[in-house]
């Protein structure tokens, strides 16, 4: 079988890339980019170099600069940069933010090239962003895929629903243009049985079905086409856009499906089994005068806060696990982890019984990447932060073993010009 020509954007350390491996050895990357503004180091690129050798076509640079040096290939891939759709930022400027924007430097890419297939991934408030425009920026991108002559699958997954050990949700996007025998067949199908294909291909019969098995499905669904939203150009979007998209959906020849689909789950891996078992440095140990941070942060809180313009306001939070309970994934790991804050694990150390944060193993483990993969000089708070910015490697390797069952054959690059 022949090679599938990979081109890996936003590379990280190399977690897409470690599940495409996984997946087959058909899939070659043959260029990659990752590049971290205002940083002087560039400790991720250089994780990724460690593992996977120095090379022209590995390139750190911004990508708006770098784009233009993409060679032709059939298989695109990359979790573009999620801070500006975080549920984490109280505002989430989405698209417009300062790392959304790089949707746009995807766009040019494959404007010009047009590869038969394409992953993204970003978290999974990108189906909301942004909060006072719910579903806009998930409604610019199906429309660019529409202009280009895609269709796209999407998809909200959960990594513990389906055998890990966090609690990840990340939106997932699967691309195949219509010169494909993919994209032809489920036209055919769309043709013929109308929105009974659209549903089916969303449970049952997409890419992201097959890799992500479905239990059932609410019964609201969305069924709209995008020349109805009676928008001149994807700027009127930015301005006029909200529509409710659901966890899963299909867009074809611009028309949009989506329904909210309840997963087949699969037995989850709990914390436990992926603390590390011998000796734990102390420093990894909660100290007796950060206890007070660490209990106010955890937990329940209902107080009077003030805003910026001086007016008073009531701040309600509900408490969290303190410690994290071991016989449940994970919570999601952030960019934070290991800071005093609600957000950061704390577990109990499963030798001396004392309360820890988790060593940079185990979130390496989390995410499904082998122990010390990020041990290549960078600092430990950096290992942290590459790892919250990571994905569950083993969720791209379902979706690009699914791929492969629907990819005989990579069809040739047709430039066409808009």
């Amino acid at each position: 079988m022949a090679d599938i020509k990979v081109v890996e954007l936003f590379a990280g350390v190399g977690g897409f890339r470690l599940g495409l491996e996984a997946a087959s050895d058909r899939y070659k990357v043959i260029w990659a980019n990752q590049w971290e503004p205002y940083k002087s180091d560039q400790w991720a690129f250089d994780c990724y170099v460690s593992h996977f050798g120095k090379s022209p076509d590995y390139v750190c640079q911004d990508i708006a600069i770098a784009k233009d040096r993409v060679p032709d290939h059939d298989l695109l891939v990359g979790g573009f940069p999620c801070q500006d759709y975080s549920i984490m930022k109280k505002i989430s400027l989405g698209i417009e933010g300062k790392k959304g924007v790089l949707w746009w430097q995807i766009y040019d890419i494959l404007k010009d090239k047009r590869p038969s297939y394409v992953i993204l991934e970003n978290v999974d408030r990108l189906i909301r962003s942004p909060a006072k425009q719910c579903g806009r920026d998930l409604s610019i991108i199906l429309r660019c895929f529409y202009q280009l002559g895609y269709c796209v699958e999407w998809r909200v997954i959960n990594a513990a629903d389906y055998g890990q050990a966090q609690r990840r949700r990340r939106t997932f996007l699967v691309a195949y243009h219509n010169r494909t025998d993919r994209s032809r067949n489920f036209a055919e199908r769309v043709c013929k049985q109308g929105l009974k294909a659209l549903h089916k291909q969303v449970v049952e019969n997409g890419i992201l079905a097959k890799a992500f098995p479905i239990a059932t499905h609410r019964q609201q669904f969305v069924d709209q086409w995008i020349d109805e939203m009676r928008f001149e150009s994807v700027d009127d979007i930015m301005q006029k856009q909200k529509v409710y998209l659901h966890n899963a959906g299909v867009m074809i020849n611009g028309r949009i499906y989506s329904v909210e689909v309840i997963p087949k789950y699969e037995a989850f891996i709990p914390l436990r089994n992926i603390l590390e078992r011998g000796p734990i440095d102390e420093h990894f140990f909660l100290n007796e005068k950060d206890m007070s941070r660490w209990i106010y942060a955890k937990g329940a809180k209902h107080e009077q806060r003030k805003r910026k313009d001086g007016s008073v306001y009531w701040f309600n939070e509900g408490a969290v696990g303190f410690p994290d309970s071991l016989e449940k994934p994970s919570r999601t790991m952030l960019t934070s982890e290991t800071q005093v804050g609600r957000t950061s694990h704390v577990v109990t150390d499963l030798q001396t019984e004392r309360l820890r944060v988790l060593t940079p193993i185990e979130c390496e483990r989390l995410n499904g990447f082998p122990d010390n993969w990020t041990d290549t000089g960078m600092p430990e708070k950096m290992r942290y932060f590459c790892m919250g910015n990571a994905l569950v490697v083993s969720m791209v390797t379902r979706i690009c073993k699914s791929l492969l069952d629907f990819t005989p054959k990579c069809q040739p690059v047709i430039k066409i010009l808009l």
